[in-house]
C-alpha cells in the first residue's frame, strides 16, 4: 500500500473509531439524562400515555385525567376549581411543562417512579392499564376557599397563607388573580395561545404570590422587631413607658418619622401601647437598640435569608425573603417598622406569626401530607419537622400577649372571633422611595386557638388595580376579614 492509500486508511480508521465511541458514550454514559430530558418527546408521551394519578385535598380529588384523540398524548390533564387551586397544583400542560405539585411529583402522578416497578411488570403480565399514584394535600378545602373568596370579592392582586403552628401543615395557599390550568392543558394552537395571553397579561396571573413574590412586610414585621427586642433585652417590661419620642428622628438624619396614630398616643410608649396602634417610634427604636446583626440573626431565625429554591418547605420552592446584611444605622431602624430594604413573600411572615404562636418553635411548613400508590398504600408521609427555637418561650408568650391585646384593643379588632383567642397585627408598606403617594401594600397576620386547634395567617393585598383609599389599608380594614374568615373555617367556629 502506497503512502497516501495508507494515511487515508488510517484516518478512515480513525473516524470509525470515533464515530464507535460516541455511540458507545451515547448508549451507555448519557442514555438516562438523554431519555429523561424534557425536550425529550417520548418524555411527554409518557407523561400523558395513561391517566395520570390525582392531588388530592380533603378527601376529594381535585384533578383529573381526560382521554383525547388525534394525538400522540392519549390522556389531557383536567382540573376542578382551577383558580383556586392553581397556587397549590401549578399545571401540567402537553405544551407547556409542568409546574409546582405537578412537575415536582411527576414520577408519582404519571406512574414512573421507580416504587412502582413491580406492579408495572405485574401490569405487563395482566394488561392492565398503568396509572399513576397520588399526591395527598395538607390544604384545608374550607380554609382555601374562605381565602381565595376574600381576595376576589376584593377584585384585589394578593395571597393568602395558613399554617398550622403546631406542625407546620400548609392549610391554604391563595393567589389572585389566578388562572385555570385547564386552559391550556393540551397542545393545541389555540391553547397556546391562551397561554401566552396570561403570560402577558399585567395582572401577573400566573405568579405565585405566597411564594415566589417579595415584597416589604410592613408593620406586620414590628412582631419580630419585638420579639429581638425581648429576646435580647431591649426590652423587659412591655408596660413600661419608653424613651422613643415620636415623631422619631432617624439615626444620622434629619428626617423624622410620625405614626398615623399620633404623637399623643405614640410619644414614648410602652411596646403593648405601641403594638395596639401601631407606633413607629418605638419600633425603630427598638431595632435601633438591638442592631443590625442581632436583628438579622432574630430574623434568620425565624427563617429570613433561606437559599433561593432551597428545601425550604419541603416539597415547594420559594424565593428567599431579605433581612439585609450591613446594613447602616438608620437602614437598621427602618427595619423595625418593616421598611428599607427588608423583603418578605407572605409565606415566611405567615412562618413568623406560626412560630410566635406556638411558643417560640418554627416548624418547617409543607404541603404534601403523603404519596400513594396506585392500589392506596402509603409510599412516603411527611411528619412534623423542627426547624428551629426562633425565640425562647417566654419571649414568644410576651409577643402572643401582646397580639392579643391589639386584636382585643387595638388595631387587629376586625379579626376576632366569639370564642376563640385571637391575637393579630396589620401592616401597611410603602412601595419604595418617592412613591409616599401611591396607594401603600396592605398587610395583616393573625393567629387564633380554640381548644386543640390552632392556626396563623398571613393576608397580603396590592390594591394597585383596586379604587381605594389609604385609609381603607391601614387599619386592617381589608386584610382583617379575610384572615377571620379563614381562621374560622379552620377552627370550625
Amino acid at each position: 500500500m502506497n503512502r497516501p492509500l495508507r494515511h487515508i486508511a488510517i484516518f478512515c480508521g480513525l473516524l470509525v473509531m470515533a464515530l464507535l465511541l460516541r455511540a458507545n458514550w451515547l448508549q451507555y454514559v448519557q442514555s438516562e439524562p438523554l431519555a429523561t430530558h424534557e425536550k425529550n418527546r417520548r418524555v411527554k408521551i409518557t407523561q400523558f400515555a395513561t391517566p395520570r394519578g390525582d392531588i388530592v385535598v380533603g378527601s376529594d380529588a381535585i384533578t383529573g385525567s381526560k382521554a383525547v384523540d388525534g394525538t400522540d398524548f392519549k390522556y389531557k390533564r383536567t382540573f376542578k376549581q382551577g383558580p383556586m387551586y392553581a397556587p397549590v397544583t401549578g399545571y401540567a400542560s402537553q405544551s407547556q411543562g409542568m409546574s409546582l405539585l405537578e412537575k415536582t411529583y411527576d414520577s408519582i402522578l404519571s406512574g414512573q417512579d421507580d416504587r412502582f416497578a413491580f406492579r408495572h411488570a405485574k401490569d405487563i403480565i395482566t394488561g392492565e392499564q398503568r396509572r399513576g399514584g397520588d399526591v395527598i394535600t395538607t390544604i384545608d378545602p374550607k380554609a382555601q376557599k374562605a381565602g381565595y373568596k376574600g381576595l376576589t370579592d376584593l377584585g384585589a392582586r394578593g395571597a393568602v397563607v395558613a399554617l398550622e403552628p403546631s406542625t407546620g401543615k400548609v392549610l391554604a395557599l391563595v393567589s389572585t388573580p389566578s388562572y385555570d390550568p385547564s386552559v391550556f392543558a393540551g397542545n393545541s394552537f389555540k391553547e397556546g395561545d391562551k397561554f401566552q395571553a396570561l403570560v402577558k397579561d399585567k395582572s401577573k396571573p400566573l405568579a405565585n404570590r405566597p411564594l415566589r413574590e417579595t415584597f416589604p412586610p410592613g408593620s406586620t414585621f414590628k412582631i419580630l422587631t419585638a420579639a429581638a427586642a425581648l429576646e435580647n433585652g431591649v426590652v423587659t417590661d412591655v408596660d413600661a413607658r419608653s424613651d422613643a419620642v415620636s415623631p422619631y428622628p432617624l439615626p444620622l438624619s434629619t428626617n423624622k418619622i410620625g405614626s398615623e396614630a399620633g404623637d399623643a398616643v405614640c410619644n414614648k410608649a410602652s411596646m403593648k401601647t405601641a403594638m395596639q396602634y401601631s407606633c413607629n417610634n418605638v419600633f425603630l427604636d427598638a431595632a435601633s437598640k438591638v442592631g443590625a446583626e442581632k436583628m438579622r440573626e432574630t430574623a434568620e431565625k425565624f427563617g429570613f435569608n433561606a437559599d433561593v429554591y432551597s428545601e425550604e418547605f419541603g416539597d415547594m420552592l420559594a424565593t428567599k425573603s431579605l433581612y439585609p446584611k450591613e446594613l447602616d444605622k438608620p437602614g437598621t431602624a427602618l427595619t423595625g417598622m418593616g421598611q428599607g430594604s427588608l423583603t418578605s413573600t407572605p409565606m415566611q411572615m405567615a412562618m413568623v406569626t406560626a412560630a410566635l404562636a406556638n411558643d417560640g418553635k418554627l416548624m418547617q411548613p409543607y404541603i404534601v401530607d403523603e404519596l400513594r400508590g396506585p392500589d392506596l398504600s402509603v409510599l412516603e408521609k411527611n411528619e412534623p419537622t423542627l426547624k428551629s427555637q426562633a425565640v425562647s418561650e417566654e419571649t414568644a408568650k410576651k409577643v402572643q400577649e401582646m397580639m392579643e391585646f391589639t386584636a382585643k384593643e387595638g388595631s387587629a379588632q376586625r379579626a376576632l372571633i366569639d370564642g376563640v383567642t385571637v391575637g393579630g397585627k396589620t401592616g401597611t408598606a410603602q412601595r419604595g422611595v418617592n412613591v409616599k403617594d401611591e396607594v401603600p401594600y396592605g398587610w395583616f397576620v393573625s393567629y387564633g386557638k380554640s381548644g386543640d386547634k390552632s392556626v396563623a395567617v398571613a393576608v397580603f393585598i396590592d390594591p394597585t388595580a383596586m379604587d381605594i383609599s389609604r385609609s381603607d389599608i391601614s387599619g386592617g380594614r381589608l386584610g382583617a376579614p379575610i384572615a377571620k374568615s379563614v381562621m374560622k373555617a379552620v377552627l370550625g367556629k
